[in-house]
């Protein structure tokens, strides 16, 4: 079960059938996680209205890798999104949205639908076995990814409050530092949003965050060295 905001979601039927959906490169949302989002643009404040109207949902999804467009110009759409609810909404007083999305589920875009809506609306198919947020949890190596979180942190010359990590489920762990740690790529991100399930979620992001570091330590020269 996905908890987000005053809503929790049990099953197929709590689930959309058709999500307007908001296309942007390296935006990476997972079930359990927190995006934050500063809406501007006429089509998404007109989207974030019409979800605040009714179920608070929205799809993040990534524009296509390959870069290809549709004939009117706008990016075609990458097959697999996260759908989020709005669980904070404030307006800044100068025609922005401040939002904060809770991830719920993932769901892969069965097609694009026609819309009198300035915003692109797709009729989806969710990953039900996302609501499990625990499904496969015992499988992770912990260790293995708190030393990738370890090593992060010290490239970066950054801080972790390591008592409260502790404590985090091993799920939320995962997701949490995916989105936080996975290199700006947007073809990193999308792997680790299609990963079959939560032990290779974290492998994936263990060997891309080691390739990362690597590459900037030898890029950076000899100061900087991996434990």
């Amino acid at each position: 079960m996905v908890h987000a905001g005053n809503y929790n979601y049990t099953g197929e039927a709590d689930l959309p059938k058709t999500i307007p959906v908001f296309p942007l490169s390296g935006a990476l949302l997972l079930p359990g996680g927190q995006m934050p989002l500063n809406i501007f643009e006429p089509r998404y404040l007109a989207m974030i209205d019409e979800a605040i109207r009714g179920d608070r949902l929205i799809g993040m999804i990534q524009p296509r890798l390959d870069g290809a467009l549709r004939p009117d110009g706008e990016p075609e759409l990458c097959a697999v999104g996260c759908v989020g609810r709005i669980t904070s909404f404030a307006e800044s007083g100068d025609g922005r949205y401040v939002v904060n999305l809770t991830g719920v589920v993932r769901f892969r875009v069965l097609e694009e639908l026609e819309s009198r809506e300035p915003f692109r609306v797709c009729r989806i198919a969710s990953f039900v076995a996302d609501l499990d947020l625990g499904l496969g949890a015992g499988e992770v190596d912990r260790d293995s990814l708190l030393t990738a979180f370890r090593d992060y942190l010290e490239a970066n010359q950054l801080e972790a409050d390591w008592e409260s990590v502790s404590r985090s489920s091993t799920e939320t762990l995962v997701n949490v530092l995916c989105m936080m740690i996975a290199p700006n790529g947007p073809a990193e991100k999308q792997a680790l949003l299609e990963a079959p399930d939560l032990r290779t979620r974290a492998e994936t992001l263990v060997a891309i965050t080691e390739i990362s570091l690597a590459r900037e330590a030898g890029e950076d020269g000899p100061t900087r060295t991996l434990q």
